[in-house]
């Protein structure tokens, strides 16, 4: 009896063992490569699968795990299909122009075929690695120290397109490549540096040179359009004056004409001579001019007296009248 429970428990020891080794369950955004008798065999689905044991094994592959700052490479039955992430370590590439520069790159890809992944390449990690390394090289080496400076975009599309060509026959897709840091030579740093400290001078002096420019255009507009008003102004005045000159004689004239008018009208009335009238009011006039001084003590006499007393005589009467 105690035989036959022990033969018993080998029995379903070996069972349980046997039932554990072909069952196999597979998460999601993983998968396995079975091999039955050291051949493909199948690759698994996620969920639940069963395998034969002993007969059927899971192919080893080699996947890079990150321990710290440090990448190290190990071996493993589990094929991960979702996007990953390699960071290479900062290598020295030289430019078109003979700089050497410090470059380190990302590469984000997946493995879209786990059977190419596994049989088409015998170290994927590594491969990768070496590609992307081999690549840099080549494409940095096309384009010169400020190219490669100021392209970024451009190396990284030219990087994704080379490296997803190649590993293409590896079941993998490049999605994207980034470049992180690009470091020139220390020398190269200080000169640039300088550059741009002379280019940023230049411009500040430009900028300045045309600040002064338009400052002594907008000054020379503002003087010729004072100058432009000040004429305007001198201009409008003249005018108004000789205007007002010319009205002021206008009216003058226009009294004086009116005084005559009636002065002829009186003088006719009275029968007088106008011209003898008008002679005598110029004379009076002036020697009213002649005797205006103070200091003056000569008195003119005219040389036809009775004449002058005539024509008094007869404007005398006619304001009588």
């Amino acid at each position: 009896m105690t035989s036959s429970m022990v033969l018993l428990g080998i029995l379903a020891f070996i069972v349980i063992a046997l039932v554990s080794a072909g069952v196999k369950v597979v998460p999601q955004s993983e998968t396995r490569v079975i091999e039955r008798l050291g051949r493909f065999h199948a690759v698994l689905p996620p969920g639940l699968n069963i395998i034969w044991p002993f007969i059927d094994k899971p192919k080893m592959v080699y996947t890079r795990n990150m321990v710290g700052n440090y990448a190290r490479i190990v071996s493993t039955s589990v094929i991960d299909l979702r996007e990953q992430v390699y960071d290479f370590p900062s290598q020295q590439v030289i430019t078109k122009d003979n700089v050497t520069t410090e470059i380190n790159a990302l590469i984000y890809f997946q493995i879209v075929d786990p059977k190419k992944s596994v049989y088409e390449i015998e170290n994927l990690p590594n491969a990768i690695e070496k590609l992307t390394q081999t690549s840099l090289r080549n494409v940095i080496g096309e384009l010169e120290l400020d190219e490669t400076l100021t392209s970024r975009d451009t190396i990284n599309s030219k990087l994704q397109a080379i490296l997803d060509e190649a590993t293409n026959k590896w079941g993998v897709k490049v999605n994207r490549v980034e470049l992180q840091d690009i470091t020139p030579p220390e020398s190269v740093r200080v000169a640039m540096e300088k550059q741009m400290q002379a280019e940023r001078n230049r411009r500040a002096e430009i900028l300045n040179a045309e600040g002064e420019k338009k400052s002594l255009i907008l000054r020379s507009e503002g003087e010729k359009q004072s100058q432009i008003n000040q004429a305007e102004a001198v201009k409008q005045a003249e005018i108004l004056k000789a205007e007002g000159e010319s009205r002021a004689k206008v009216l003058v004239a226009e009294a004086e004409a009116e005084a005559i008018r009636r002065v002829a009208e009186a003088i006719k009335e009275s029968q007088t001579d106008p011209a003898t009238y008008m002679l005598a009011m110029k004379y009076i006039e002036t020697l009213k001019e002649m005797t205006s001084g103070q200091d003056n003590k000569t008195v003119y006499v005219p040389y036809e007296a009775s004449g002058v007393l005539g024509s008094i005589g007869s404007i005398k009467e006619l304001f009588k009248q």
